[in-house]
Formats: structure tokens, sequence, C-alpha cells
């Protein structure tokens, strides 16, 4: 994930409201934040929307603590890391001096999180139970997203200028790897099928296959129709993976046993982080522009649900399996940041 200045989101985003039966975008967004949220075409209904506190500054990725009902959130133009309790409705914490934050990895195995500071080229590892900062590890070049390989105890980090993946020992919280990439690096994440870590090479249009146990490249798979190739989710259940494209708007569905794309979908403008609810089989996949596409991934089939039109800059959404709640962090609605929860219509 990428700030502005740093990409293709350095372009000024026009506000889009779609249908769910169209791309089609109309001239400008809603008068207010209500009627923007009114005007989606999505089968979600609004929750509530919950104060976060801070400047109307850059949100990034989020991460669940599902055993402890929290909810961590890279606060990136306030450099710090936000913690949101789902029981109680509020945040219950902040870690400060995670230097211009983007990625945060909750592994609640471990009691630890991990917030990638980008502004001074390192992982943070924080303790969740006493919010405090128990080490600062050195990566490569703007370091952003994260996944975990649980069998080797090792976080794999895309440093996104660097090129490369930073790995990182979870037992000793030291860097053990650099892994060159030969291309702008997108996101990662970790399949426990084959137990491999997948990372987007997104200036090559490339899916790169890591084996954990060697820290070496296995496979470097070329992705038709992809252009900017970020966002990356995978379903170990269907084995699919799912690769956003902030160069051309798409959605490609990738088929982890033969590993070839299989079809692709027109979502909203820069798409960038997706999340997936297992139990309704939905994949939410959220965008600068502030739209969200929803699919239904049912039986390894995808099907298009719609685009809608969610809040201003709704580029990040994290979704909570038991409740089936979908939380958007939206640095500016009417003066002020706020986590906008939404939930499927009944």
């Amino acid at each position: 994930m990428v700030t502005l200045g740093q990409s293709a989101m350095r372009r000024a985003f026009a506000v889009a409201t779609l249908t769910i039966a169209t791309l089609a975008a109309v001239p400008s967004g809603p008068a207010n934040a209500e009627e923007a949220f009114e005007a989606t075409g999505l089968p979600l209904h609004k929750v509530t929307d919950i104060p976060l506190g801070g400047r109307t500054t850059r949100f990034d990725y989020e991460s669940f603590d599902s055993t402890r009902h929290l909810l961590f959130i890279a606060h990136l133009g306030d450099s710090e890391v936000v913690v949101f309790n789902t029981n109680l409705s509020r945040v219950v914490g902040r870690v400060a001096d995670v230097s211009s934050v983007h990625g945060v990895l909750a592994i609640p195995e471990l009691g630890r999180v991990y917030a990638s500071a980008t502004g001074e080229d390192s992982v943070v590892a924080i303790d969740m139970a006493t919010l405090g900062i128990a080490a600062r590890i050195p990566t490569g070049a703007y370091p952003d997203g994260m996944a975990y390989a649980p069998d080797v105890h090792k976080v794999y980090v895309s440093d996104e200028a660097g090129g490369s993946e930073t790995v990182i020992d979870v037992t000793s919280n030291r860097r053990v790897a650099t892994i060159s990439l030969g291309g702008e690096a997108g996101n990662t994440q970790y399949d426990p099928n084959s137990r491999h870590v997948f990372v987007n090479v997104q200036t090559r249009n490339q899916l790169i296959e890591i084996d954990p146990a060697s820290d070496q490249i296995v496979a470097r798979i070329d992705v038709p129709g992809a252009k900017g190739n970020h966002g990356l989710l995978i379903d170990a259940d269907q084995r699919l993976a799912f690769i956003a494209c902030e160069g051309n708007n798409r959605l490609i569905v990738f088929d982890m046993r033969t590993m070839r794309a299989t079809s692709s979908f027109d979502v909203g403008e820069d798409p960038d982080v997706l999340a997936y609810d297992p139990a309704l089989h939905l994949l939410y996949v959220a965008g600068e522009a502030g739209v969200v596409s929803l699919f239904r991934v049912e039986a390894g089939v995808v099907s298009k649900l719609g685009d809608g039109y969610v809040g201003p800059n709704a580029h990040i959404v994290a979704v909570a399996s038991e409740t089936h709640r979908s939380y958007f962090p939206l640095k500016n609605l009417d003066g002020r940041p706020v986590l906008r929860i939404l939930e499927p219509q009944r």
C-alpha cells in the first residue's frame, strides 16, 4: 500500500457513486457523508460511525486479533497504531512513534503486533498486553504489507521501493534474510496449503512464490491482464488468490492449483485492500476513490454483486468473521477521522 505521491495514487481521485448494476460514475459525490453511504447500491447497511481521534490524515492497513476483540489500525499520517475494541466499540489504546506506519499485522498466538514504519525503513514489534514497543527491526526501502509464516516463525515484509522482501525471525525479532524480487513489491500473503509465501511484483505484473524453508524464490508467475498488481488475498479453503490491480482497476482471480488466472472483473478506481468473510463467502475490494466492489466466492465460482460508494478515501477494509461486520477507517468525514462500520443486509 502506498501513499499519495509514491505511485499511481498521486492522481487526484474523482468521487464516484456507482450502483450495483454499473460502473458508470456520476459527476460528483453526494452532498454529505450520510447521503454518500445511502447512495451505495451494495447489499450492506451502516451500523455506525465512531470517532477515531487524531488528525484528518491518511490511514492504511488494519489487522484483527479476534481472541482479544481488538482491531489494530495504521494511522499513517499520525505515525501511530490505533487500537479499537470491537466489543466495546471504542478506541482503547494508541501506539505512538511508528513513523509513517503502513502495514500492521496482529499475530495473536505471539501476543504481538508488527507494524511497518515506512518513515524509518523498519518494522516495529508491539506487545499486545502493554502496547509497548518491544523491538525495531531494519528493513529495505519503504516497507509496506506483511505476512506471517507460522511453521518457520517468520514475518515477510514487502519493501516496495526497495524491490525486496525482508524476512524477520519472530523468536529473536531480527532480520534473517533479504530476498531480491527484481521489481517493486506489492502485497505479501502466506498460503497455508503450500506453506509458501506469495508476493506481487507490481512493476513486472508477476506473482512470486517463496519457500520459507530456504527463503528462496521457487517460481515467478506472469499474471496476464495485470497492471500494477498491488493488493493480494488468498482463500486457502477454495484454493484461490485474488489480485487487485491499481494500474487498470481490475480484480484477477488466480487458481492456486494450476497457477493460472481464471477470470477478471472491473472494480472501483485504484483498488487497494481486500478482505474476505469466509462464512458468508463475501470478498471486499476497497479502492482509493471510496468505491467498494463486493463479490460472492462459493464452490470456486466468483460472481460480482456490485459496486458502491462507501465513503471518502475508503481504501482500507477489514472484516470480522464472527459478526460479519466490515470496518472502514475514513480520514476525514465532516472534519474528523471515523471508523465506518457496515454489515450485510439480512
